[in-house]
């Protein structure tokens, strides 16, 4: 057995029993740094740490407070909040306790956060906020089994015998641990492989949400796994900003544990660009949306600096992405990054104009970025790693506890999501989909037994949607969702989402994309552009103080969008071709229920908003 194997195999039963064990190891190291609002409430945020003995004390009286309200091994405690210090406490609170953490996106409406909480029949609430409590109060006739709100922030929240604070859980938990010194090691110790630990329920892109049972092994296996791939080291520095809520975002927290690192947590995503900085981190996740960000955000900077600044920039990109094709091209075949010469070069003085900045802009010392939840577009990726800051693409799904493949360090391939995890297999089945089965599936859908038998096999193999397919070495590239191929009324299949993604990469106004054309004669696009870049070209295009709804209207925007769908269709099959597209009067949110809080496209919801618009480019046509 290899060392690897060996690792894997000898995890503990627990993510409870993982943090004793990191406690014990590294008592005085510092595990998670936090803002902390300036006293007099103006400036910058103070960064606060806490070492993992300090935050154990934090965790274990939440925990013995969770206990004395009579919360008992898998019984579920809702978390309803945005990322931030308190939510990774009270998240291994609940498990120390032996309870099982429900999972629920601060954005969520009050009906659906109570189809949460009753469905998954929570007992606890911790709530984030006033805003989050008022949900609970609302709908606390439907909630006959929740016994007790938490809210983590106190401020405007009116305390009674049903709602308390955090502050006022730790209190008590701290009391009763004093009389009962033995209890979290005795609740940990309890706790089986099997044991329920948390219950996610999918954003669902598609009818009402599923919960996903995550037991405590495939949390466990899961740390034990990343750890295993050598991307991180206890040296590293993690900022954290993705939603807790989202298994993403969640299986970050094991790794941690596992390996000792520090996590710098703060999830206000206006924030990010404030804090790389101040945070410096080695390494971060983040999902496409946010690259896709900040690279229309560089290229409307660069804009704003003229026609020569802006030329500059175009062609650094474009030497970023031939240096890193060719870079990693080579490796594969040769196991070094060497590059010709004169690419070398010109890439020497494109990163002193253009790509040094960039880095220092994430802070001066990331090594890597993971991304996942959805498909790079590889001309952002490949423009990201030929400036130095390697996107590491990954793939899973909720069903299989986020991580089940990713990129290796030195030998990432862009436009693949990389190798299995250790301990995980795939096959690709006869239709092109991926099945996946290993350590890190899922119990099943909660209360779902026959949701659960479509998609997982008695022999543990799970059906993921999604179309792929494998390289010789072993590297996954996702084509599409199975349930997403659409099939043109000439009877060829096209791919949305590789459509989607091309488009990302020519065109740096894009924020959101929708191709449809099942059982037309034709593709078409919804487009919605990024709102900031759009209105920095505004001012350079005789637009300057229109709204975004203007501008989107103007003659001028739809023919410069029309240029980059042109760009996009001279690299496709015909019948992948856009033929028409419109632009939307806002861009897509979730607010409005159009993608999900891990930035999904929700293509029913979409598709039926814009209805009118779609059948407008297929008005007068002859559908076959």
């Amino acid at each position: 057995m290899s060392d690897t194997q060996t690792l894997i195999e000898n995890r503990p039963p627990s993510v409870a029993a993982l943090f004793l064990e990191r406690v014990a190891a590294t008592p005085d190291a510092e595990a998670y740094r936090h803002p902390v609002p300036p006293a007099s409430g103006q400036g910058p945020d103070d960064w606060k740490s806490l070492s993992w003995a300090q935050a154990a004390e934090r965790v274990y009286a939440i925990a013995a407070g969770l206990v004395e309200l009579g919360v008992q091994p898998e019984q579920r405690v809702a978390l309803a909040s945005s990322t931030r210090v308190e939510w990774l406490l009270a998240d291994l609170g609940i498990m120390c306790a032996g309870g099982a953490t429900t999972t629920i996106y601060p954005q969520t409406n009050a009906d659906e956060s109570a189809f949460i909480l009753s469905d998954s029949e929570s007992r606890v609430l911790i709530a984030e906020d006033a805003a989050q409590v008022a949900k609970a109060v609302e709908k606390r006739a439907e909630l006959p089994e929740l016994i007790k709100v938490v809210a983590i922030d106190p401020a405007g929240v009116e305390t009674n015998d049903w709602v308390t604070t955090l502050a006022e859980l730790e209190q008590r938990g701290a009391a009763y641990l004093e009389k009962h010194p033995e209890l979290i090691k005795e609740r940990v110790g309890a706790i089986t492989r099997e044991q329920l630990a948390t219950l996610i329920y999918t954003s669902g892109t598609t009818g009402r949400p599923k919960g996903v049972r995550l037991p405590h092994d495939n949390w466990a296996y899961m740390a034990k796994a990343i750890a295993a791939t050598g991307l991180i080291t206890g040296e590293d520095v993690q900022y954290l900003w993705l939603p807790l809520a989202h298994v993403f975002g969640k299986v970050l927290t094991s790794g941690q544990i596992e390996v000792g690192h520090v996590t710098a947590v703060d999830g206000r995503v206006d924030k990010i660009i404030e804090n790389l900085p101040v945070v410096q981190p080695t390494y971060m996740a983040a999902v496409p949306r946010i690259f896709e960000k900040v690279y229309n955000g560089v290229a409307a900077k660069a804009r704003e600096g003229g026609p020569a600044k802006y030329k500059i920039f175009q062609w650094a990109a474009e030497v970023s992405r031939e240096y890193a094709k060719v870079s990693q091209d080579n490796f594969r075949r040769t196991g070094n990054h060497a590059v010709p010469f004169g690419l070398a070069a010109k890439h020497k003085v494109a990163d002193t104009l253009v790509y040094s900045k960039l880095r220092e802009a994430f802070g001066g010392r990331l090594r890597a970025c993971v991304s996942g939840a959805s498909a790079l577009a590889p001309e952002i990726g490949y423009f990201f790693a030929g400036a130095g800051i390697h996107i590491l693409e990954g793939y899973g799904l909720t069903e299989s506890s986020a991580a089940s493949f990713v990129n290796p360090g030195e030998a990432y391939r862009t436009g693949t999501v990389g190798k299995p995890l250790p301990g995980t297999e795939v096959r690709i089945a006869d239709d092109g989909e991926i099945l996946l089965r290993g350590p890190g599936i899922m119990e099943g859908y909660h209360g779902l037994p026959e949701k659960t038998s479509e998609v997982l096999e008695s022999d543990g193999w799970f059906h993921t949607g999604d179309i792929g397919e494998l390289s010789p070495d072993g590297y996954l590239r996702i084509t599409d969702r199975k349930k997403d191929l659409i099939k043109t009324s000439g009877g060829k299949y096209v791919a949305p989402a590789e459509v989607e993604g091309q488009f990302k990469g020519v065109c740096p106004y894009v924020s959101n994309i929708l191709v449809h054309g099942a059982d037309r004669n034709y593709c078409t696009a919804l487009i919605a552009l990024d709102e900031i870049a759009l209105l920095d070209w505004a001012k350079e295009n005789g637009l300057e103080g229109r709204s975004y709804a203007d501008v989107v209207a103007a003659p001028q925007t739809v023919e410069m969008v029309d240029g980059y769908v042109q760009q996009l269709n001279a690299g496709l099959q015909k019948w992948q071709t856009i033929k028409k597209f419109r632009l939307l009067p806002r861009d897509l949110d979730v607010e409005h229920g159009e993608i999900t809080p891990s930035l999904k496209l929700k293509r029913p919801v979409v598709e039926r908003e814009y209805k009118h618009l779609i059948d407008e480019m297929y008005a007068g046509t002859r559908e076959a």
